[in-house]
C-alpha cells in the first residue's frame, strides 16, 4: 500500500511516520500493491485530528478520530477502519469480480481535494471519477465515507444517479438525473 502523510499546522516527524506506516501495515492483508492511503493530521481545538482514507479499485474507506496524540487518534482511526472491513468483506470480494474487467476502460484517479481561497460561499471543493457502479454499491461507497450522498455512474443506464441518506426514516433514497 502506498501511503501519504500530510501535516496541516502539524509537524509530522520521522517517529510518527514511522509509527503510521507500521499501523496501516497491517491493512496488507486486505489489499494488493494498488491500495492508496493518504493520512492527514491537523490541529483540533486543542487536540489533534487524524483522518485517513483508503482508496482501492472502486473502493474508498475513511475514517477520523480526534485525541490528544497521535497514537490514541491512530489507533481509534485504525479501529473504524477495522470495522469496516470486516462489514464489507464479502460484499466488496463478490463486486470485485464482477466489475474487475470494466477497470482497463477508466481513467485513474482525479487529483484530491483542494481548498478554496476565495471570500465565497464555497469552501470546499473535490474532485473524483464518476464510476459505473449499480444503487447496492453506491449505497456501500457512501456508508463507508460516511457521507450523506453519492453519485455514480449507474451501470444499467449510462446515466447519473445520486443515492443519499433520507432524513428521519433512516433509509436511502435514488435520484435518477434526467439531461
Amino acid at each position: 500500500m502506498k501511503i501519504n502523510i500530510v501535516g496541516k499546522g502539524v509537524k509530522v516527524n520521522e517517529n510518527m511516520q514511522a509509527m503510521i506506516e507500521e499501523k496501516l501495515s497491517k491493512f496488507d492483508r486486505y489489499f494488493d500493491d494498488d491500495a492508496k492511503a493518504e493520512v492527514k493530521l491537523s490541529p483540533f481545538q486543542d487536540q489533534l485530528k487524524l483522518e485517513i482514507t483508503i482508496h482501492i479499485d472502486r473502493h474508498f474507506y475513511r475514517a477520523e478520530s480526534v485525541a490528544q496524540d497521535v497514537r490514541s487518534a491512530l489507533q481509534d482511526a485504525i479501529d473504524v477502519l477495522e470495522r469496516q472491513f470486516r462489514k464489507n468483506k464479502s460484499k466488496i470480494k463478490k463486486q470485485r469480480k464482477q466489475f474487475s474487467y470494466m477497470k482497463q476502460y477508466f481513467a485513474e484517479e482525479i487529483p484530491d481535494e483542494y481548498e478554496e481561497e476565495s471570500s465565497s460561499k464555497i469552501s470546499r471543493h473535490k474532485a473524483y471519477p464518476i464510476l459505473p457502479m449499480d444503487e447496492e454499491e453506491a449505497t456501500l461507497q457512501m456508508e463507508m465515507l460516511g457521507h450523506d450522498f453519492f453519485a455514480f455512474l449507474n451501470v444499467d443506464t449510462g446515466m447519473v444517479n445520486m443515492v443519499y441518506k433520507r432524513r428521519g426514516d433512516n433509509n436511502y433514497g435514488w435520484i435518477e438525473l434526467e439531461y
